[in-house]
C-alpha cells in the first residue's frame, strides 16, 4: 500500500476535482437517506388507520423530513400517501444529479491522473540510457504503460469514489439509525465486524497474487511482441507450433493464476450476501417482536425504514471487496511502475556547455569501455585524436568495438575509465541534446518507423520542408525507387520499414541523416546492403555533402572514393594500426592484406 503514496502528487494536482468530487458524494447519499425516512412515515400513516391512531412525526428524522411532513399533517391518508411519492421521486432526481456530478469529478480526475502517468512513464523511458533497454524486455516495458496504469487507475477512480461512497452512506445511515433505535442498530450492525475480519484475510492473499499475476502478464506480453517482431524468422524456421506451444504454457500459467485470483476474490460477494442477509431477517424479527410486545418507540415504520437502511448499505458494502481487491492490484501495479520510475538514467550530461554548433577537435584519452550485460570488454585503452573537418575511416572485424566508439562519441554510454573531450571540455559536459542535435548518426541497423517515407526522411527536424527531403533522397540514391510506389514519398513504410528491402531501409536511413545539415556525420557501416554502382552514387555524392564537416565512417570494406585524413584499424578493441591510405599500405598489415583481397576481387 505504501506505493500508492506516488499517487498523492497526482491528487494534490487535481484537488479541487476531488474535493468537488467528495461534496457531490455526500450531496447524492444524504437525499438517498431521506427515502427509508419519508417511507417509514407512510408505513406508520397506514398502520395508524387500521389502529385507529394519529402517529406523531418522528422526531429522530432529518430536518428536512420534518418540515415536509409538518406540510402533511391537515390532508388525507391518499393524499399523503400520493404526495410521499411524488417527494421520493424528487428525492431520487436530486440523489441521481448529485451522482452524474460525482462521476464527473472523480471519473474524469481519474482519466487525467492515468494522462499525467503515461506521459510521466514515457517521458522518463526516454530519459533511461541503452544499458536499461539491454537488460529490459520491449514488452514489459509495454505491460508497465499500459496494463499497470490502467490498474492504477481504477483505483485513484471508482476505487477512490466507492470508498468515499460508503463513508458516506455508512456515516449518514449509522447516525440516523442510532437516532431512531438504538437497539435495531446495534441488530443491523453485528455482521459488520466478522465482515472486516473476513476482508483482512482475503486481502493479505489478493495482494499476492495481483503481484504474481502483474508479472505474468509482462511475460505474456513480451512473448507476444517477440513473436509479432520476428514473425518472419519464426515462419522461415517452420516454428510456428513450437512459438505456439511455448505462449500456451505461458498463458496456462496466466490463466491458472487469474483464476485462482477470482476464486479468491469471490469469497467477498457471498460473505456480504450472507451477512446482509442475516442482519435483514435478524433485524425484521426484532423490531417485531418488539412491535408486537409494544415497546416504546417501536413500530412497522422504523422497521420498514431500518430495512430500506440495510438495502442501500448492500451496494457499498458489497463494493468494499471490489474496492479492497482494486485497491491491491493498483498497489501491485503502481509498485512495478515506481521501480521503473526510481531508475536514474547512468547518462544525464550537465548544462554547462550548449553550444549551438558543434565544437571542433575530439580526443579519445586512454577510454576503456565493457558492456555491463555481457561483461564484454568492448574498447581498451583507446587514444584517438580528431580534428575539425577531417575525415577518418574505422575499419576492422565484427565485434573489434567498431559501433562502441560511435555510441561513446554520442554519449549513450559512459567509459569506465579515460574520457572523451570536445576542445579540451569533458563530453559529459555537454547537455545531451545540444550535443545529439549536432551530430547525424546513421546505425549499422537501419530503423524506420512505421509511417510515411517522407516522414521517416524528415524525422528529427522540427518543420518539415519537402523539397529538402527530395534533395536528401537523391543524395542517398532512394528517390527514383520511391517515385516507383504508388504513393511516393507517402507511401507507408509498415512497423520497422519491413516493406522496404535492406538496401532501401539503409538509403533512406542515410537520407535522414542528409537532413539535418549538422557538424558531425557518423555512418555505422550504413552502405553493406546497397551494390556497389550504388554505392559509388552516395560516395561521390557524400563526398560534396562531407565538405567542412567532420565525419566517422565505420566499415568493413575499402571506400576507395573517399580521401580519408586518418584509418584506423581495431582489433579486440585496440588499434593495431593508425595512419593515411598511404602509410597503411607500406607497413602491410591488415590494411594492406584487406585492400589486396578486395582490389583483387574487384578485377574478378
Amino acid at each position: 500500500m505504501q506505493s500508492l503514496f506516488s499517487l498523492n502528487a497526482f491528487f494534490w494536482k487535481y484537488r479541487y476535482r476531488l474535493f468537488l468530487g467528495c461534496l457531490f458524494v455526500i450531496g447524492t447519499n444524504y437525499f438517498r437517506i431521506l427515502s427509508p425516512q419519508i417511507t417509514g412515515y407512510a408505513v406508520n400513516e397506514v398502520v395508524g388507520v387500521f389502529e385507529h391512531s394519529t402517529p406523531s412525526i418522528n422526531t429522530s428524522s432529518d430536518f428536512l423530513v420534518r418540515k415536509i411532513v409538518e406540510q402533511f399533517q391537515t390532508i388525507s391518508l391518499s393524499e399523503k400517501i400520493f404526495w410521499c411519492g411524488i417527494v421520493l421521486l424528487l428525492v431520487a432526481v436530486i440523489s441521481g444529479f448529485f451522482m452524474f456530478l460525482m462521476r464527473q469529478t472523480i471519473i474524469v480526475m481519474s482519466r487525467l491522473i492515468e494522462y499525467d502517468q503515461k506521459n510521466e512513464i514515457y517521458n522518463h523511458y526516454q530519459k533511461l540510457d541503452l544499458s536499461f533497454y539491454k537488460s529490459h524486455r520491449t514488452g514489459d516495458l509495454m505491460s508497465r504503460i499500459s496494463e499497470d496504469v490502467s490498474r492504477v487507475r481504477m483505483f485513484t477512480g471508482p476505487a477512490i469514489m466507492y470508498f468515499i461512497n460508503l463513508a458516506a452512506i455508512l456515516g449518514f445511515s449509522i447516525f440516523f439509525m442510532f437516532k431512531a433505535n438504538v437497539k435495531l442498530t446495534w441488530v443491523a450492525l453485528s455482521p459488520l465486524p466478522i465482515l472486516a475480519i473476513t476482508i483482512y484475510f482475503v486481502n493479505t492473499l489478493i495482494h499476492k497474487k495481483s503481484e504474481r499475476l502483474q508479472s505474468l502478464i509482462s511475460d505474456l506480453t513480451t512473448n507476444a511482441q517477440e513473436t509479432f517482431s520476428g514473425i518472419r524468422v519464426i515462419k522461415s524456421f517452420v516454428q510456428e507450433k513450437a512459438m505456439l506451444r511455448f505462449f500456451s504454457s505461458n498463458s496456462e500459467l496466466y490463466k491458472d493464476q487469474a483464476l485462482d485470483l477470482a476464486k479468491t476474490e469471490a469469497i467477498y460477494f457471498p460473505s456480504m450476501s450472507l451477512m446482509i442477509g442475516v442482519s435483514t431477517l435478524v433485524t425484521i424479527m426484532i423490531g417485531a417482536l418488539d412491535v408486537i410486545h409494544h415497546v416504546p418507540g417501536a413500530s412497522v415504520g422504523t422497521i420498514a425504514e431500518f430495512v430500506l437502511y440495510i438495502q442501500m448499505l448492500t451496494f457499498p458494502v458489497s463494493a468494499i471487496g471490489w474496492t479492497a481487491s482494486m485497491t491491491q492490484r493498483a498497489a501491485a501495479s503502481q509498485k512495478r511502475i515506481n521501480e521503473f520510475l526510481d531508475i536514474q538514467p547512468a547518462i544525464k550530461g550537465k548544462d554547462i556547455i550548449a553550444s549551438a554548433d558543434f565544437p571542433g577537435q575530439i580526443k579519445f584519452k586512454d577510454v576503456s569501455f565493457t558492456y555491463g550485460n555481457t561483461g564484454i570488454e568492448a574498447i581498451k585503452n583507446f587514444n584517438l585524436e580528431i580534428k575539425k573537418g577531417e575525415k577518418i575511416a574505422i575499419i576492422g572485424k565484427t565485434g573489434s568495438g567498431k559501433t562502441t566508439i560511435a555510441q561513446l562519441l554520442l554519449h549513450m554510454f559512459e567509459p569506465n575509465s579515460g574520457e572523451i573531450v570536445v576542445d579540451e571540455v569533458p563530453l559529459n559536459n555537454y547537455d545531451l541534446q545540444s550535443l545529439r542535435s549536432n551530430i547525424s548518426y546513421v546505425p549499422q541497423d537501419a530503423f524506420l518507423f512505421s509511417d510515411s517515407i517522407s516522414s521517416n526522411i524528415a524525422f528529427g527536424m522540427e518543420l518539415k520542408d519537402e523539397s529538402l527531403v527530395v534533395k536528401s533522397a537523391k543524395e542517398a540514391c532512394i528517390h527514383e525507387e520511391i517515385m516507383q510506389f504508388p504513393e511516393g514519398y507517402q507511401t507507408m513504410v509498415g512497423e520497422r520499414g519491413v516493406t522496404l528491402s535492406g538496401g532501401q531501409k539503409q538509403r533512406v536511413s542515410i537520407a535522414r541523416a542528409l537532413m539535418r545539415h549538422p557538424s558531425l556525420v557518423i555512418f555505422d557501416d550504413c552502405l553493406s546492403a546497397v551494390d556497389a554502382s550504388t554505392e559509388r552514387t552516395i560516395l561521390n555524392n557524400l563526398n560534396v555533402y562531407l565538405r567542412n564537416k567532420t565525419a566517422i565512417i565505420i566499415t568493413h570494406r575499402m571506400l576507395n572514393l573517399f580521401d580519408f585524413d586518418q584509418i584506423v584499424v581495431l582489433e579486440n578493441g585496440s588499434i593495431k594500426e593508425i595512419g593515411d591510405h598511404s602509410t597503411l599500405l607500406a607497413l602491410g598489415g591488415y590494411y594492406a592484406s584487406l585492400y589486396k583481397k578486395q582490389t583483387q576481387a574487384m578485377e574478378a
